[in-house]
């Protein structure tokens, strides 16, 4: 499979599990186009095109050819210099040979693009009952320190480590955590767990979820306890990093009583007490790993590949 049929079909994959309906996905990306055709042609060359068809900023091939053949991907949950250099001594062994680099969390361009892709959530929570126009006033502050946070990076230190070893790189960030989000809410609504302690188990019989348990890393509550009633469940694991903290006063007003995340600081945390929603956190690489591999499952439907797993990453076929 080429690089850039690859790449094309990740982004596929992750607007069939986008929670939002089609035509506004469809919207954003007449918005784009329309941009890119008024700008002056001198300001074109620093226009990224990829949003003619991809939503996800945080999704991008970072170095190579999109011509690039690729069979044999080397994949972790973070891909920086260490496993890049890793990556390139494989290659040294023609058996070991290695097509592509695919880190899960954004490097490069789509690091620095990070932030855009949070507007998603503000739709997810409309659909959840916020009022939409709440939704956005208080995601718009969130999603601006983000972007001013990451403004002091230094974001192709990694992918440039690639560009001089000549290995492809490509990360796959949102449209994985669509997947997850999406089988969740799915598995969710067919078992109906009744109490939090029924939620964990459903969590920590997925296979992902239960190797990793094997390095203690286990579903958790950390708001609520487990006989508490589950309620509406909102799946919380999709655009781009955490949301406002500010958000869970609208969430339970919404009817929300429960949370399940890849993680929350401190302050959400906090505040979500405050809010009296129970909150779950899944385990963050274990919810990377699932959103991979399922992922991966749809490409592998067209094309066998084969996989070498690190940092984090565990290839389950489900």
């Amino acid at each position: 499979m080429k690089l850039k049929k690859f790449y094309e079909k990740a982004v596929e994959i992750g607007i069939k599990n986008d929670l939002r309906p089609k035509e506004e996905i469809q919207k954003l990306l007449n918005d784009e186009k329309s941009k890119f055709e008024k700008l002056p042609n001198e300001e074109r060359e620093f226009f990224d095109r990829d949003r003619l068809f991809n939503p996800y900023a945080d999704t991008r091939i970072l170095n190579g050819d999109p011509e690039t053949e690729v069979r044999r991907i080397i994949v972790g949950i973070d891909m920086e210099i260490g496993e890049i250099l890793l990556t390139y001594l494989l290659n040294q062994r023609e058996e070991n040979k290695i097509d592509l680099i695919i880190s899960h969390h954004p490097e490069g361009t789509a690091l620095a693009q990070l932030y855009q892709v949070m507007k998603l959530q503000s739709d997810i929570l409309a659909r959840f009952g916020v009022t939409l126009s709440v939704a956005e006033q208080l995601m718009e502050k969130r999603i601006n320190e983000v972007e001013r946070r990451l403004l002091s990076l230094n974001h192709i230190r990694h992918t440039e480590v690639a560009r001089l070893l000549g290995i492809p790189m490509m990360c796959i960030h949102t449209p994985a955590d669509n997947c997850v989000t999406s089988y969740l809410n799915k598995l969710f609504e067919k078992e109906k767990p009744y109490r939090l302690k029924d939620l964990l188990e459903i969590l920590k019989n997925i296979p992902e979820y239960r190797i990793f348990q094997k390095y203690q890393i286990f579903p958790k509550i950390v708001n609520g306890s487990e006989n508490n009633k589950c309620g509406k469940i909102y799946v919380d694991m999709t655009g781009g990093t955490e949301g406002s903290k500010e958000i869970f006063d609208q969430l339970a007003t919404s009817g929300i009583s429960t949370l399940v995340g890849m993680h929350y600081s401190e302050e959400h945390i906090k505040q979500a007490k405050k809010a009296n929603v129970n909150v779950i956190i899944a385990g963050h690489i274990p919810s990377d790993v699932l959103g991979l591999n399922l992922l991966f499952d749809e490409i592998e439907k067209e094309e066998s590949l084969e996989f070498v797993e690190i940092s984090g990453f565990k290839r389950i076929r489900h």
